[in-house]
């Protein structure tokens, strides 16, 4: 029987959520994703400040604390290599609040680690389901976010990471004295665990994966229903208008349409990560060499954690009003001639602006290609894009921390480590420029309010060449 319902024409999911107000679903949806990544932060944050009493404890030598920090980043990247493709399959939320208890497991029994080695394993399977929490916080987060606030509101979600990080250091200076360095341990482990309930019944899957299969309409409608109450309606059916069907998300990686652009943003996350891992690691080290005094050289490091979390939020907000990726390559090149300035620095102020700009223009366009890497690709293989370049980047953050370590060995001198250091945040402009260069008709970073805004230009020459073709 032809029912008006079954002539209703299938609605882009997309459009219902590009088109309505950020409601206080979405907020909650992001605030759920910032509690994701402040843990994510305060994780990893935490095993740099307890790593000196560990040693202590267990009469370690410095070499035998190298793999205590590497087992955690070589975690996060296969977390992250293996967990896009599982959620391209089975869904964001799943594998979200299955990566959330995995890593505030094995953190957990840290602390009951009774070696370094135990300890060594125990990290890397904590890195292992902090590698798949980030990139699909940070896809789910894009997914209910409308077109023309992404960066925005992706950048601020970001920034839970930075006060993680943040408070890892002040709970491991309070804790650390009261019930050592496990206790310290523990508390990183029962707060994700704690969240756990709260993201099962809080959390709801993307309505743009959803969309994908078949018999979900019903479900889709409840959600959209807490996004734009008018946009549900009685047998509606749903569709993503940016896929084919069949192809497998990695595979969908190096299409044609995409390859070009998947190896580009490799390379700038690869490049990207390993100059802020190299910074982050040795800075204080640098400014030692310099002559700064070990509280000098923490308030710089603090300028490069501060610097980069107001930068996340002003490029946020410039790249929902202008090219994405214009924006960031341009704010990495800057951020390269910051670092390279140090060289010259004569004096402390001249070290607090440079690192200060570093950080801004660096760490901030990091947060940024988060935002590109998530528009870049389809729903039906976003997760695999946004996983895979982080665990590219996981890669250059590995390579950063040996290869300070190796310069440093060879008595470079600091103005030639700092000039060496604006290569990659050159390299990383590069790959973001021309990434948007040759980017898929379906990426989507900027909302379509502002590609009709810039784009009249083109449509009057195109007009007028067309005239004087008459």
């Amino acid at each position: 029987m032809d029912t008006s319902e079954s002539r209703r024409e299938p609605v882009n999911v997309r459009d219902i959520i590009d088109g309505a107000r950020v409601s206080r679903f979405q907020i909650m949806i992001g605030l759920l994703c910032f509690l994701i990544v402040a843990l994510d932060g305060f994780d990893i944050a935490i095993i740099g400040f307890i790593a000196p009493h560990v040693r202590s404890d267990w009469s370690l030598s410095m070499i035998a604390l190298g793999p205590l920090f590497s087992a955690g980043l070589l975690g996060l990247m296969m977390g992250a290599f293996l967990s896009g493709p599982l959620a391209d399959r089975i869904g964001r939320r799943g594998v979200l609040i299955l990566s959330v208890t995995w890593f505030g497991a094995a953190c957990l029994a840290s602390a009951a680690a009774p070696d370094i080695v135990w300890l060594v394993a125990l990290r890397f399977l904590t890195g292992f389901g902090l590698g798949g929490a980030m990139p699909n916080a940070i896809t789910l987060t894009s997914e209910f976010s409308p077109a023309r606030r992404r960066g925005t509101l992706l950048t601020l979600m970001f920034c839970g990471f930075s006060l993680g990080s943040a408070l890892g250091g002040v709970a491991t200076a309070y804790f650390v004295a009261e019930f050592g360095w496990r206790g310290v341990l523990v508390i990183g482990g029962l707060l994700p665990l704690m969240l756990v309930p709260v993201l099962w019944f809080a959390l709801p899957e993307s309505v743009r994966f959803l969309a994908l299969g078949k018999g979900n309409d019903a479900r889709i409608a409840a959600i959209l229903t807490r996004v734009a109450p008018d946009s549900a309606a009685a047998g509606q059916r749903y569709f993503a208008s940016d896929e084919r069907a069949g192809v497998s998300p990695v595979r969908r990686l190096f299409d044609s349409e995409y390859r070009r652009g998947t190896l580009l943003l490799w390379l700038a996350f690869f490049m990207s990560l390993m100059l802020l891992y190299m910074l982050i690691n040795w800075l204080p080290i640098l400014g030692a060499r310099s002559g700064l005094s070990l509280k000098q050289a923490s308030v710089f490091a603090g300028l490069l954690q501060g610097g980069g979390v107001l930068g996340a939020v002003v490029l946020g907000v410039m790249i929902d009003r202008f090219d994405a990726f214009k924006v960031v390559s341009a704010a990495y090149l800057i951020g390269g001639a910051a670092v390279a300035s140090l060289a010259l620095a004569d004096s402390a102020w001249w070290l607090a602006a440079g690192i200060f700009v570093t950080g801004f223009c660096v760490s901030g366009s990091q947060v940024c290609a988060n935002v590109i890497a998530s528009g870049f690709y389809p729903t039906s293989s976003r997760a695999t894009g946004v996983a895979w370049a982080l665990g590219v980047g996981r890669i250059g953050a590995i390579a950063g921390s040996f290869g300070g370590a190796l310069m440093l060995s060879a008595g470079w001198p600091n103005a030639a480590l700092y000039l060496i250091l604006a290569v990659p945040a050159a390299l990383s402009g590069a790959g973001i420029f021309l990434a948007g260069a040759c980017r898929a008709p379906a990426a989507t970073v900027s909302s379509e309010a502002v590609r009709r805004r810039f784009s009249w230009p083109s449509r009057v020459a195109r007009s007028l060449f067309a005239r004087s073709q008459r």
